[in-house]
Parts: structure tokens; sequence; C-alpha cells
């Protein structure tokens, strides 16, 4: 029987970064609704294009995890075009277990184009409509103790359903979720059985608005998210820090700041994978928010989302040199 910490589930891709020269942000006043704008019809000139494999919030995650010493493994789907053969790679270089990913051969691997302005990306995003199902290997060969699960495509609602079953069945399992797009959209009803079987959730600031509903700042909003069920929710807002909520208290933990500020990818995926180790590893709440925030810091310094993820001993080295950076509680 083979043991694994943590399974993450959730879509994979290419990632091309382009960094682009002539464009505006136009925002409202307060810098909210921002938008890229770009010359209609002209020739946009940009500085480069970097390519990165095996990304996506479930696969950065499984990479991350692995990078901080736990056993991982990634189930999704991929194509059977040479993208796929490349995204593979990385996940087995990262020593990622790839058991559990399905290779389609009559399909494409997801591939996104990031457009990258200032601190900023915007992601022209196109998920591809693969079959997925639940693997009956994992009841029968594997050893698991959690389950990440993170952004699907829009078919995937009773995919969805199997994982939900399995939960039911497996109760020592548990469960960390951080919805992507479609996951929100379809709602917090349909997902009802999800949000209510959740040990950790993840989501930001605007997430957790267009989740529940409401406008409003982040202490009421925790506490509404915590009323679907999870039993501990962590609502991250880029710069301005990240909180938690267990039913008890509220911490606030501030950012780390960055002397060498890249861009913003897979700053979210570090922040959650870093927690998660924290929590598997026993830690407190407080000492997971510090992980999670260093991780963090350290991603937003280079292009993509792989190449500052962390292990334990730099994550531990960090917070010793940064000792006066820690969470407080809000209430």
């Amino acid at each position: 029987m083979k043991n694994i910490d943590i399974l993450a589930i959730g879509d994979i891709a290419t990632d091309v970064f382009i960094k682009i020269k002539e464009a505006e942000a136009k925002c409202d006043i307060n810098g909210d609704h921002c938008k890229l704008c770009l010359n209609y019809g002209g020739k946009i000139p940009y500085e480069s294009a970097d390519v990165c494999h095996a990304v996506g919030n479930s696969s950065n995650f499984a990479i991350a995890i692995s990078k901080l010493g736990l056993k991982s493994a990634l189930m999704t789907n991929i194509g059977g075009d040479q993208n796929g053969v490349d995204c593979l790679d990385v996940l087995k270089k990262e020593n990622v277990d790839t058991t559990f990913v399905k290779t389609e051969t009559d399909k494409n691997t997801n591939y996104h184009y990031v457009l990258w302005y200032e601190k900023e990306h915007t992601i022209l995003t196109k998920h591809e409509q693969y079959e997925y199902e639940w693997t009956k290997d994992l009841e029968k060969e594997n050893s698991l103790s959690w389950i990440y699960l993170s952004s699907l495509g829009e078919n995937s609602l009773n995919f969805h359903n199997e994982i939900i079953n399995y939960l039911k069945e497996n109760s020592e399992v548990k469960l960390a979720f951080q919805p992507g797009t479609f996951q929100i959209r379809f709602g917090k009803e349909t997902l009802k059985d999800i949000y209510s079987r959740t040990d950790v959730f993840f989501c930001n600031h605007e997430e957790a608005q267009e989740i529940l509903g409401v406008e409003a700042e982040i202490p009421k909003l925790i506490q509404m998210m915590y009323d679907l069920g999870p039993k501990v929710v962590v609502i991250t807002d880029g710069a301005n820090g990240a909180y938690s909520y267990d039913g008890n208290e509220i911490l606030f933990m501030n950012s780390f700041s960055s002397g060498s500020f890249v861009e913003t990818t897979g700053a979210g995926d570090a922040f959650s994978s870093a927690f998660m180790s924290a929590m598997f590893l026993g830690k407190d709440i407080s000492t997971a928010l510090t992980w999670g925030a260093t991780n963090a810091v350290s991603v937003i310094s280079y292009i993509g989302p792989h190449k500052g993820f962390l292990n334990q001993e730099q994550i531990e080295e960090y917070i010793e040199k940064h000792s006066d950076n820690k969470p407080i509680i809000v209430q």
C-alpha cells in the first residue's frame, strides 16, 4: 500500500507569460474594477514570453507540498499532445505522484496566455472538455490523509458528486477546498455538500464576496463562510494580508514586504500549500498563517508560480529573520 499525504484534484495547464510594454490599467476612483486596455486593431509590443508547464491551482499546490517534504499526488486530465508530456515531466521532476493523471489522447492539454502588465496579470483561459471520473484505484491501493480540491472545468459537476461520495465513505480523509472559477459559478447551494464537508477552506476577498453574494469586509465574510460548514476558513487579501477563523477567533496575518516584487501568479497557491503543510505537521493556525505568508512573498519574486516555492528549512529561516511580523487576534 502506498501512502499519500495530500492528493490534489484539479485541472493542469501550460501558461505562457507575456510581458506587455504598452497598455493602460483603467480603474474606478478607489482603484477598483480595473480593466487592462490595449489599442484595438494595433500591434502591441511585448518584452518577453516565458512558458511554464504544469501550472494551475492543484498542480501548483502538489508541487509546493512536495517541496515542503510531504508526499503529494495529483488527480488531473491532460491531452495527448507535447504540452501534456511536458506537464508530466515537470510533475515527475518535482516528485509529485502522477498515478492518477489521466491522458485523453484525442484532446489537448489546457493552454493559457497570461498577459503580464506591471505587477498584475490577466489570464486568457480555455478549459478542455475532459471526461472527469473518480478512480477506484485510489480506494484499493493507497492510504490517503487529505484531499485538496480546486479549479475544474464547467462540465465537472458530476465529478464533484463522486468526490463527495468518496469522502462520505472515508470519514478519516480530510478535505481542503479552494474553489476555482466554475466552482464559484456553480454556487454555494449546488456545492453545499462540499462546503459542509470541508476542513480547511481558502479563497481571496473578491471570491468570498462572489460566493456569498455580498460586499463586506473580511471579518464579516469569514464568519459567513464558516457558517457554510468549513471547520477553518482562510481568506487572503493580497498585499493587505490574510485572515483565518476556526469558530473561536479571527486571526490576521500581515503580508511580508518584498524587495523584489515581480508578479503575483501562484501567490495564493503558495500560501495555501504552506498553510496546509503546517496544519498537516500538527502546527497551530497562527504558525500556518505565517508559513503561508512566507511562501507567498517568495513566489511573487519570480516569473511563474513554481520558482519561488520554499522548503521547510527556508520558511523557518525567513520567519526567524522577520520575527516581528506575527498573526494578531482581530476578534
